[in-house]
């Protein structure tokens, strides 16, 4: 069976961003909720959640037309709604009997063979199902999303042993394809994998700080980024989170786990920690969404001081920077961390112990197979590594020593290990360890990889310290950028001119795209800096003739490119992607040419691409000027899209172009484009554009007037903005006169060497690089 329509049942916060996700699947969604008393409209619910959604930040829609498939209703009038839905969603309290009084009234009004789940957090599928008929038990699941569900990756699905294997089926293929997640099975036990483990992690990790006197900032730097935790670390992921929320997850937990269970046996309701969260929230300090958490700002002598509290007196002080040598030690590894002979190498152990040996010991349990959930905890709680990835860091054998020393309990598959890693790679493949103490390949799906599956065995065909070269099958080359935050350098520029002649070596495509969370913020403006700072102006000069020559011969190479961009795509970036055949973008794809924040223009391109794209947009307005005018506002403002639908809005994206939802699928889409493309290729013809030079220049520069002059602009921008209008409207010109690319690239280089030897763009140049923010100056 497929998925065409979906019903949501439940407009909280969850609820809504569900239906705003698999609208934003192109997918149509009913949304419905209950009649509040007194209600004038009976939708009230419903219709206010989307448009909360359509004014949230971080937005839940990734184009705001999307609310447009979203149909508002309520649960009296319009629950027959559901009737010719294939998925019907429930998303409402945490309370079994609610949920299964909605069950009822369901099945009276569902179609046969429709989909029910219930995206409860901790709740038993079993405990749903009490009293419920077989006919709907046989279609029932639950299916947890994590908050918020368009950026959080995890789709846990757990089906009961009456559930139809052809539900399952389809809900993991549309939970994978159109919503882009990473689907893992579940056992039907409390929290099932990401929260069984989480809760419990957040517990420990809170409570030991407590325990050991550290400060909220010395925990933070240890269960942070050096435990490869988000760079929150654990009481800031509690701000972020709600601590309100805290005591409802873990009582429900308690509930229905064991006494044995080290939860049970880590909580304590009397511990200090616990009385003064109940406080905080008691006071209204339940996080960011209150009036502060751990961390908050308070107004000092009228400026705002960041605070942290202190969790021995209870007490709001200035936040102090965390200073354990164990931090910076942790740079070489995990093992070296909770090895370190300070207060942080021990708490560092004393969480990884407790939580490690948890998760090991829970295998089996919760689920069969050490990938499971290590998957669920990147992508639910966003760690860095797995738990089990973590424990080959340590060594298998080591692990096994240390916990034993402790008094902990070995957990049967470390004891199995015998030393063994617990995954492996041997001729080209990756294994796991499985329950049994033998080894079980984690099989690739050809339409489902990542470029590490395929280095797998292989040497690249061409490498330099900033970019690779690799084959990844049937004629495709794939050119993989690895430099810091893939910044563009010279050695990038060097290898995008080889890839651009691969053909010579028998391929006949290439796919440019990697692992890494960003496809590139743009060029290496450090070194840019460094050069103006010394004057080298011809070697920015040949910096800049090299890396347009790179995108020229990627745009008219023989054989088919496309780009396939994921996260941001910035600058340089971004003009790599628009020099390709194709882009097949990843839906959380983040694109646009950002230069003028750091006082230039893109150089390498990106005006003359963005300009001609606009111009010859069939669908455009009459004349010249309002193409003109729209890629004068993207690159004069810095326009970032913030998802790859909104990148066709502003031309980066065009027909033909791609989107793929889930990032495991990104690679292997490109790839099957190129391939496609390549049958019958034949490279582009240059093209000529008519713009109006010196008339639209005249009209650019008095917009631009009108923001300096209410403030919107400094009169530097106006500088910088009227050397992006040259570029665009085609410098000494005409309408009459044909402009070439050759003649648009000669502007930009100009344009951007004018601006480059200017000493208020290396202020903004130098202000971005000590502080991450564009200077406006």
């Amino acid at each position: 069976m497929t998925i065409e329509k979906v019903a949501v049942i439940g407009s909280g916060v969850m609820g809504a961003a569900i239906a705003a996700h698999v609208a934003n699947a192109g997918v149509p969604v009913t949304l419905l909720d209950i009649v509040p008393d007194g209600a004038n409209d009976r939708d009230t619910l419903a219709k206010g959640a989307i448009a909360k959604m359509l004014k949230t930040k971080p937005a839940p829609f990734m184009h705001k037309r999307n609310a447009r498939l979203i149909t508002p209703g309520n649960l009296e009038d319009n629950l027959d709604a559901v009737g010719d839905c294939d998925w019907i969603c429930e998303a409402i309290i945490e309370n079994p009997k609610i949920k299964q009084d909605l069950y009822g009234r369901l099945e009276k009004v569902r179609k046969k063979g429709s989909i029910v789940s219930s995206n409860t957090s901790t709740i038993p599928l079993g405990v749903l199902l009490d009293g419920m008929p077989a006919s709907f038990a046989a279609d029932f699941a639950i299916t947890h999303f994590f908050n918020p569900p368009r950026y959080m990756r995890l789709f846990e699905v757990v089906g009961g042993p009456a559930t139809k294997p052809e539900a399952l089926d389809a809900l993991r293929q549309f939970g994978d394809v159109k919503l882009g997640k990473e689907v893992v099975d579940c056992k039907d036990t409390p929290g099932f994998i990401a929260n069984r483990i989480g809760i419990y992690w957040s517990t420990v990790a809170t409570g030991l700080a407590y325990d050991m006197g550290l400060t909220v900032e010395e925990a933070d730097s240890i269960v942070g980024r050096p435990m490869g935790i988000p760079k929150t670390g654990i009481f800031g992921l509690a701000d972020l989170t709600g601590i309100d929320l805290g005591p409802h997850v873990v009582g429900s937990m308690l509930k229905l786990l064991p006494d044995s269970d080290p939860l049970c046996l880590q909580y304590d309701a009397d511990h200090g920690l616990t009385k003064l969260m109940q406080k905080m929230i008691a006071d209204g300090y339940t996080g960011r969404k209150g009036k502060g958490g751990f961390y908050r700002r308070n107004k000092t002598n009228g400026k705002s001081v960041k605070e942290a509290l202190d969790l021995q007196t209870g007490e709001y002080r200035p936040e102090q920077k965390a200073n354990l040598k164990s931090a910076k030690a942790a740079k070489a590894g995990l093992r070296t961390l909770v090895e370190f002979d300070d207060k942080g190498g021990q708490y560092a152990w004393g969480v990884a112990s407790r939580v490690l040996a948890y998760s090991a010991a829970l295998l089996g349990e919760i689920a069969d197979d050490i990938a499971a959930i290590d998957t669920a905890m990147k992508t639910g709680y966003a760690w860095k590594w797995g738990p089990f990835e973590q424990i080959d860091m340590l060594g298998t054998d080591w692990f096994a020593e240390r916990l034993a020393a402790d008094g902990i309990d070995v957990p049967p598959v470390i004891a199995k290990a015998a030393g063994r890693p617990l995954y492996k790679e041997e001729d080209g493949k990756r294994y796991m360890l499985g329950l049994d103490g033998e080894y079980q390949e984690i099989v690739v799906a050809e339409d489902a990889w990542m470029l590490a599956d395929k280095k797998l065995g292989q040497e690249p065909i061409a490498r330099n310290g900033s970019a690779s070269i690799w084959d990844v099958g049937d004629g495709v080359a794939c050119l993989e950028f690895h430099s810091k935050m893939n910044a563009i350098d010279d050695q990038t520029i060097a290898m995008v001119k080889q890839a651009a002649n691969l053909h010579k070596k028998g391929f006949k495509a290439l796919i440019i795209g990697s692992d890494a969370d960003n496809f590139s913020v743009g060029a290496n403006v450090g070194l840019v800096l460094f050069a103006a700072n010394t004057a080298m102006w011809p070697v920015i000069e040949n910096g800049i003739q090299e890396g347009q020559n790179a995108m020229m011969a990627l745009k008219y190479a023989p054989f088919p490119v496309v780009a396939a961009p994921a996260g941001m795509a910035l600058g340089g970036g971004c003009e790599v992607c628009l020099h390709a055949d194709v882009i097949q973008a990843h839906a959380e794809s983040y694109m646009g040419l950002v230069e003028v924040g750091v006082g230039v223009i893109p150089g390498f391109g990106g005006c003359k691409e963005l300009v001609m794209r606009n111009v010859t947009n069939k669908k455009r307005p009459g004349g010249a000027m309002p193409a003109i005018a729209q890629a004068f506002e993207a690159i004069s403002t810095a326009k970032v899209a913030t998802s790859a639908a909104e990148a066709r809005d502003m031309m980066i994206l065009r027909d033909g172009d791609g989107i793929t939802m889930n990032r495991r699928r990104l690679l292997a889409d490109a790839k099957a484009k190129a391939l496609q493309l390549a049958e019958n290729y034949e490279a582009p013809e240059p093209i000529e554009i008519n713009l109006p030079g010196a008339t639209a220049q005249a009209a650019l520069h008095m917009a631009v007037d009108g923001f300096v002059a209410s403030g919107k602009a400094t009169a530097y921008d106006a500088v910088v903005g009227g050397q992006v209008a040259n570029v665009l409207t085609g410098g000494d010109t005409d309408i009459t006169e044909p402009v070439t690319e050759k003649q648009l690239l000669k502007l930009e280089k100009e344009g951007f060497l004018s601006l480059i030897k200017n000493p208020k763009t290396l202020d903004r140049i130098e202000h971005m690089l000590t502080t991450g923010r564009p200077l406006r100056n």
